[in-house]
Formats: structure tokens, sequence, C-alpha cells
């Protein structure tokens, strides 16, 4: 009744008008949700006092040193866990133990290298490391197969690409691939769940 009064009323190319600013209001409303720009920046945000605690299981597969490193990593990403790091160290790399090529020198078939399969350039998985290498661990070099190196990048990348509040963007930014994103979210959870039980 009302929409039939307002074409009435407008005529056909004002009713027309009327539904291409509504389209262009809700498009401009999901594009400022998208960039965060609806709510208070991340910084105003309550995060918990202390991170979630290693599980169990946790504590059995992740080395203590990566452990460290996840944690430390984590702190640059505001509310970002470690447990999705070390998700992605496991699902990478088994944390830097696999015996694949790409993990402690060279590269694998998508040009991937390091314990967190950074994209080095020489191949599909292109060339993040250029952008979000650094020396991270103060040792006078950079190298993506030092952990101390590569999870800090780790983090770094996918804080640029909108995690933790865009966590399966941003995990798809770094392997796109569903599965993929559903596997880290899976090990994560195990990562921090009492006793380390499957979820």
């Amino acid at each position: 009744m009302i929409a039939l009064g307002l074409v009435r009323a407008l005529g056909l190319r004002g009713s027309v008008v009327l539904a291409c600013l509504l389209v262009l209001a809700v498009t401009a409303y999901g594009v400022a949700d998208d960039l965060g720009l609806l709510n208070p920046p991340a910084a105003a945000k309550p995060t918990p006092a202390w991170p979630a605690p290693a599980s169990s299981a946790a504590q059995r597969d992740v080395p203590a040193s990566y452990l460290t490193l996840y944690g430390q990593a984590a702190r640059r990403c505001r509310g970002l866990s470690w447990a999705v790091l070390a998700a992605i160290g496991k699902v990478e790399s088994d944390h830097g133990r696999a015996r694949l090529p790409g993990v402690r020198s060279g590269w694998n078939r998508a040009g991937a290298a390091g314990p967190m399969q950074f994209g080095i350039g020489t191949g599909r998985a292109g060339n993040a490391w250029a952008r979000y290498g650094r020396d991270f661990d103060h040792d006078a070099r950079t190298s993506v197969y030092d952990p101390g190196d590569s999870i800090p990048a780790a983090a770094d990348f996918l804080c640029a690409h909108g995690a933790p509040r865009h966590l399966d963007r941003a995990l798809f930014a770094y392997n796109h691939s569903p599965a993929y994103v559903a596997r880290v979210k899976q090990l994560a959870r195990r990562y921090t769940a009492p006793g380390g039980r499957r979820r």
C-alpha cells in the first residue's frame, strides 16, 4: 500500500531513483561495517587480562620455544589469540618439524617457505615475505626460516588482513582455502580447550 502510494507520488523514474539510493545506502553500510567504521576502535574494546592458557594438547604438541614465540607474536595484534598462530604453524609445518620442501630451506611448489610458509616470490604463493618479513628477533638477520622472524610476520599479516575481528577473512588471505580456514580455527579451539578435547 505504501509502496504503491510512493510510486504514484514520485512516478516511475522517481521510484527507480529512490530504489537505487536505498541499494547504495545498504551497500555503503556494509562497506563501513567491513572496514570497522561502525564500531569503536579495537583499542576501546575490553580485552581479557590474560590470554587463553595452552591446553594439555597444545603443551604436548607445540614445542615450548614455539609456544613462547606464538604468545609474544600474538601481542603484536590486539585481540589475536596465540592459538591461531599456533594452529597455522601446525598446519603449515608441524611447528617447523615437517621435513617437507621449503620448511627449513628452499621453497615448496607454491613458492612458500619457512615454518609459517610465507610466499617468497618464486611461485603462486606471491611474496608476502617482502612486505611482512623483518628481523623481529634482533639477531642481525631476517630469515623466513627463523621462527623468531616468521611467526611475528604472520601475526602482522593477519592483523593487516582484519584479524581478529575478521579472522575468517584474514585466514583466507593467508591461504585461499575455506577448508584451511576451518582447520586452523578447529586447531586453535583445541589448543585452548580444557584438556585439549576435539571440538
